[in-house]
């Protein structure tokens, strides 16, 4: 399989390089996304909507405990990516295998607490009425398999960082071809319910781990670690910190907007409002895999030509990043805001039959769902230069600015408009405060990156 070697992220041409990377990241989080999109229509379709809700109130403390993995993998590959663009071989081999320790470490511990305190984090969440039985057991099943997806996560960001996305993306792909296939089996042939979507995507972690393990014990890895590389390091550990704390900062906020989005809709509409956030939660992480992807493609570019002092180059990958993930945000949000409806009708079930409660829900989620999510993609079009502004700072080791830019979207800005405009406006206070967060935090990325521009890339 060909793949980009490290010293060529330095001198191939960027936009083709930026291509080169970016697709196959954006491949990897479309099928990713795409699994969990049809996870949730299974669900949707063969348990029902209260399903949905179920498992958006289970996601923000499962993938916090992941994002552990993926903070320490972000934070470890931006070293890794200088250290390689730096020639210094034996820092980057020190890195990858602290962060395997650290993400061993960390997240078993935090699972333990997780299962502990499962009675009180699910109703915090949001996991009330009839909802809180269904997240409970999907919950319980998860969690075991956190651990293994977040050294998936960890693995992932590495293998990104040695240039090889094409290997990235099929440890993306691998897992959520194996989720919709076992969740066809355990749910609708086995009627396992919800045990069996949760065991499904548990199982799924496993065959991710898996493909990450036989990448790096195989040739195509260039870091080949041994014993020695596993004993900590302080000052590894405290450059992984500095980094990886802006993943975690950014999927805290997420979690933190979660707990207080899914209390508010279900004082505002019980569960068949949290229902509607369920589905828009799943576009949001399912649509914009094409910006994302450019963003992930961008990291290693921008890192091994800072690192190199190449710095034309990082500011071309900047500029042409920002392009091309800004004319993909457009055609996104022009798709979502004509196909509302349509989109809507994927998730909920129409045979024959159903339940009052859940034709009830299913008619809310109608009416509620399309202006709902035309004012939530809102500012889907500008987007790509918060995300592109952020991950910069992130790629070159400035931790402060990276960690203010990550959290200014959903932590200093939509976190005080959710808990001030619906008490104003109601349920639309909720949905604009979405773009309105995006706005804000666009403008104040861009001021950030420009100044750094002009400042230092020169």
């Amino acid at each position: 399989m060909s793949n980009t070697t490290s010293d060529e992220l330095g001198s191939q041409p960027i936009s083709k390089l930026l291509i080169r990377q970016s697709i196959p990241a954006a491949i990897g989080i479309l099928v990713m996304s795409l699994n969990i999109l049809v996870d949730s229509i299974f669900v949707g379709n063969w348990i029902g909507p209260i399903a949905i809700a179920a498992i958006n109130v289970v996601l923000p403390v499962s993938f916090f405990i992941a994002a552990l993995g993926m903070a320490i993998g972000v934070g470890g590959s931006s070293i890794i990516s200088r250290a390689l663009g730096a020639n210094d071989t034996k820092k980057a081999l020190l890195t990858f295998g602290n962060q395997i320790t650290l993400t061993i470490l960390v997240t078993v511990v935090m699972v333990s607490l997780g299962l502990y305190f499962v009675d009180t984090l699910i109703p915090a969440f949001g996991g009330k009425g009839e909802i809180f039985d269904l997240a409970k057991v999907y919950y319980k099943i998860v969690l075991y398999g956190v651990p293994l997806l977040a050294l998936t996560m960890m693995g992932n960001t590495v293998i990104r960082a040695e240039g090889k996305p094409k290997f990235a993306m099929i440890a993306m792909i691998i897992p959520s071809i194996g989720n919709i296939l076992m969740d066809f089996l355990f749910i609708n042939v086995f009627d396992w319910g919800m045990a069996g979507a949760a065991w499904a995507t548990t199982g799924a972690y496993l065959c991710s781990f898996c493909y990450i393990f036989y990448f790096f014990l195989s040739k195509n890895s260039e870091l080949k670690i041994d014993f020695s590389h596993f004993k900590l390091s302080g000052v590894i550990l405290k450059e992984i910190s500095a980094l990886g704390v802006v993943t975690l900062a950014r999927q805290a906020a997420v979690s933190v907007v979660y707990l207080i989005l899914n209390n508010i809709l279900f004082g505002l509409g019980g569960e068949a409002m949290v229902t509607v956030y369920a589905i828009i939660g799943r576009m949001l992480m399912f649509a914009l895999f094409p910006v994302f992807g450019i963003t992930q493609g961008f990291l290693p570019i921008a890192g091994f030509n800072y690192g190199a002092n190449k710095y034309d180059r990082v500011k071309e990958s900047i500029y042409t990043s920002i392009k091309y993930a800004s004319i993909l945000g457009t055609i996104v949000f022009i798709g979502l805001f004509i196909f509302p409806v349509e989109i809507a009708a994927l998730f909920l079930s129409t045979k024959e039959g159903l339940p009052a409660v859940e034709l009830e829900i299913n008619a809310y989620v109608f009416e509620h769902m399309p202006s709902a999510m035309r004012l939530v993609f809102a500012a889907t079009p500008i987007i790509a230069i918060q995300l592109i502004g952020a991950a910069y700072f992130q790629a070159i080791g400035k931790a402060k600015p990276a960690l203010f830019l990550t959290l200014t979207r959903q932590g200093i800005f939509f976190i005080p408009l959710i808990l001030t405009l619906p008490n104003i406006y109601g349920e639309i206070g909720i949905w604009i405060s979405f773009p309105l967060s995006d706005v804000l935090s666009t403008i104040v990325t861009g001021f950030y990156l420009k100044r750094e521009i002009d400042k230092t890339l020169v």
